[in-house]
């Protein structure tokens, strides 16, 4: 297979914050590595070879998380569905520290991590392999010139719908009203429809929800939680 041309992607957002500490430099060293997702970054794999989700889960169905913070909500539907494979995607170093103790803690062991881009995890899943992906407080960028920036345009969403199976569910929890506005109009631009009947389909949490250190910051700042649900077609 001839190796293929690596896009020009710019990234925006902070890769690493405060200095970590002991023990989280102990859990980067000690399990990260163990937790691979396969070989996803651009110098590992430079033919973008899918990665082989059956050998990773032993065919487990398979959910994605993109961006997971620090990893509350990941390890809380992996402890309560072990019978599906998770994999998260986040490249805020200490928010992956902070997911490799809660997974220490839990005592998991159905996770993968991708440390870095979710894009270069995307170019590496196959097709229609994904049953669903979770989309939780992500970067809201709410300038509107940085409105480019945000997940819900065509550069993230024409890979994740790729990767997802027909029927899969796509979740999105957010409390900025544009973001959701943005949610709305490009999400069903690319094969999915919302789900919503009716305004508590929206306003209130899904059954299997757990509330995020993103979601308590928004309520304690008077800001409204908003829970879309998508479906593949």
């Amino acid at each position: 297979m001839s190796q293929k041309s690596r896009p020009r992607r710019n990234f925006y957002g902070r890769l690493k914050g405060k200095s970590l500490k002991r023990s989280q430099k102990v859990y980067l060293d000690e399990d990260l590595g163990a937790l691979s997702a396969g070989l996803v970054s651009w110098e590992d794999n430079p033919d973008r070879i899918p990665l082989d989700l059956p050998g990773l889960f032993g065919g487990k169905p398979v959910w994605l998380e993109i961006g997971f913070g620090g990893g509350e909500h990941m390890v809380h539907q992996a402890s309560n569905n072990p019978e599906v494979g998770l994999i998260g995607a986040e490249p805020y170093i200490n928010g992956v520290a902070m997911l490799l103790g809660k997974i220490r803690r839990a005592g998991v062991d159905n996770l993968a991590v991708h440390p870095g881009d979710v894009r270069d995890l995307f170019d590496v899943l196959p097709e229609n392999t994904i049953d669903r992906a979770f989309l939780l407080y992500p970067d809201p960028w709410p300038k509107a010139r940085h409105h480019r920036r945000r997940f819900v345009t065509p550069e993230h969403l024409q890979p994740l719908a790729k990767a997802l199976k027909p029927g899969a569910i796509f979740r999105v929890a957010t409390d900025i009203e544009d973001y959701v506005r943005q949610t709305l109009e490009e999400v069903p631009k690319h094969g999915f429809e919302w789900l919503a009947e009716r305004p508590r389909d929206w306003r209130q949490p899904w059954d299997d929800w757990i509330s995020t250190r993103y979601e308590q910051k928004a309520l304690r700042e008077g800001r409204t939680p908003h829970y879309l649900t998508f479906q593949k077609s």
